[in-house]
């Protein structure tokens, strides 16, 4: 399509939404300092009821930017960063920011297993980790020896009374402790880094093309990619996001916090986008809908952005309890298919219209979403966002684009699309083409108005509860089972709450009986949870191709002929 504004989808923008964005000249350090001038007594953080204000968020980001330089961390250096939400998240990822280095996300509940190839692959030799995921480092499994680690205790981040109560010995509380904070031998405090004197403002900044993140993504290898974003791309989608957002005030939203920011649709929403609207971020750790709705009887949410399964349970207890969400204005859903149901569920309690946006790691990540009005269309990912630009071509022949209406592979082009791979020309290569264009992997249909709609997946990858899942990862830990032959994991659909689950089908070696409590604790092991097969299936023999490649879509409808292994009942209290 041809690159010449004003495009066709922009006439159903929301009034008052432009076409294009002023494109940044600046890094994020200059929008968290910003930020940090402006607002100074405005909240920046609410966490379990304990305020940082923009001001103290700001301190506290020049200590720990001195504190690190103090060990050793330059400009370009990789530090890895280990965090559930927290207020200390928001703080590790501009500390580092400012000092040139680059922040490399991590899922805190990723195994040893998993967090080896991304420290193989980036390098990092600091780390600032959860301590309930600092021993992970420490694993046999892990190999790898960061020269520092500063751990981090979410316990800390409390109200002090709260920390007090916490403190009691009753065994309902020292659980709930022990699941926020564990002790941590041989690494620093994140109090430690704190007592460090402020940074030298002088210090040098980073540049607005300088490589801000690196995002680890699962693909249809077995191995995650480290996504290379900018301080440009980052800093580009969050004006795109406030421009898609118009209305929204300075200083007077609430976002509530319950995607993770080491997810790249939180990130952005929270940490460039929220900061950038001196927003208040009400932060949770995990998902937990009466907390949701206990924090939204004080403050109540403005800016609501989840995934369908949360939508739909937070509408649902809010209903029943007679709790009002008329406060959320702004409220979208990505990362998987959005049911009318839920968008009907949801509008009937909040204040706004809930729509779907589309977006992935490599486009920092949000590039389609439908508009904040009228004009939106339930069922389809929506328009391109402003200064953003599509095409629709044939998968095999990228070069053609297909005629309008007909199924294609999507591309995007606009500043918040990355520059490559961390480490991987030939992933790179495969995913940009000539003049900037992404190719998602998705497979769309797009009607005349330019409302986009995904019919299918060109990539394999598995979509559960909003996260990633590469068959190839499961797969490899599966064949590694001394009982397993062969395996093919794939996803089906999840009828409870939307999305697809994992599920393997395998085959056993010979004479060998499959439990599926063998596989499962199997995979636990090595494997984060979501990333757990939720059903085995046992089979013969897995459909292959010509040249030996096990064809997963015959797998996945081969399946629902089949019955999976049963979870192994209890024992019996007298078996020994």
């Amino acid at each position: 399509m041809s690159e010449t504004l004003p495009a066709p989808w922009t006439r159903h923008y929301q009034p008052g939404v432009p076409a294009e964005i002023e494109l940044p000249t600046e890094s994020l350090v200059s929008l968290y300092e910003r930020s940090v001038a402006e607002g100074r007594s405005a909240v920046a953080t609410q966490f379990f009821g304990r305020e940082t204000t923009y001001a103290q968020l700001g301190e506290q980001i020049a200590k720990a930017a001195e504190g690190l330089r103090r060990l050793g961390v330059r400009a370009g250096d990789r530090v890895a960063v280990i965090l559930p939400n927290c207020p200390q998240h928001i703080v590790a990822f501009y500390a580092v920011l400012r000092l040139g280095a680059i922040v490399v996300e991590h899922n805190p509940l990723y195994t040893a297993r998993e967090l080896h190839h991304m420290f193989d692959d980036h390098g990092a030799t600091v780390v600032i980790a959860w301590d309930v995921a600092a021993a992970k480092l420490r694993d046999n499994d892990f190999e790898i020896e960061p020269d520092h680690i500063v751990s981090v205790s979410l316990l800390k981040a409390f109200p002090p009374l709260q920390q007090v109560a916490l403190a009691l010995p009753i065994p309902k509380l020292r659980a709930l402790r022990d699941k926020l904070t564990q002790p941590a031998p041989g690494t620093s405090s994140w109090e430690s880094l704190l007592a460090s004197p402020v940074l030298d403002p002088g210090h040098p900044r980073p540049s607005v093309h300088d490589l801000a993140v690196i995002q680890y993504t699962s693909g249809t290898t077995a191995q995650p990619k480290g996504a290379m974003l900018s301080h440009s791309n980052l800093f580009a989608n969050a004006r795109q996001g406030e421009a898609w957002m118009h209305g929204a005030q300075y200083r007077k939203e609430v976002f509530y916090a319950i995607l993770p920011m080491f997810h790249a649709f939180g990130m952005t929403l929270f940490m460039t986008y929220g900061i950038l609207k001196q927003a208040r971020l009400v932060l949770f750790p995990a998902f937990d809908v009466d907390q949701v709705l206990a924090a939204a009887k004080k403050h109540p949410p403005t800016v609501y952005c989840a995934v369908p399964p949360i939508y739909e349970a937070t509408a649902a207890r809010a209903k029943k309890r007679g709790i009002s969400l008329r406060s959320a204005k702004y409220c979208i859903s990505g990362a998987m298919a959005l049911p009318t149901s839920t968008v009907e569920l949801w509008e009937s309690v909040s204040g706004g219209l809930l729509v779907e946006g589309y977006g992935m790691t490599e486009a920092s990540p949000v590039c389609l979403g439908n508009p904040f009005a009228p004009s939106r269309r339930t069922g389809t990912i929506g328009v391109p966002f402003p200064s953003t630009w599509m095409r629709v071509v044939d998968p095999d022949d990228p070069a053609r684009e297909v005629a309008q209406g007909d199924p294609g592979e999507l591309l995007i082009k606009g500043p918040q699309v990355f520059s490559g791979y961390w480490n991987n020309p030939a992933e790179t290569d495969k995913s940009l083409l000539p003049g900037g264009w992404l190719r998602t992997g998705d497979l769309v249909t797009v009607d005349v108005d330019g409302f986009t709609t995904i019919v299918d997946r060109v990539k394999e990858l598995i979509i559960t509860g909003g996260f990633n899942v590469a068959p190839s990862e499961v797969e490899e830990a599966l064949l590694e089972h001394p009982g397993v032959a062969g395996a093919a994991v794939v996803g089906l659909p999840n009828e409870e709450v939307g999305g697809e689950r994992v599920v393997a089908a395998v085959v056993p070696e010979a004479g060998t009986e499959l439990r599926d409590a063998d596989l499962r604790a199997w995979c636990k092991q090595r494997l984060t949870g979501y990333k757990v097969p939720r059903a085995f299936y046992v089979v013969d023999e897995l459909p292959a191709s010509m040249l030996g490649k096990v064809l997963r879509k015959q797998v996945r409808e081969s399946l629902s002929e089949r019955e999976p292994l049963v979870r192994d009942p209890r024992r019996p209290k007298h078996a020994r």
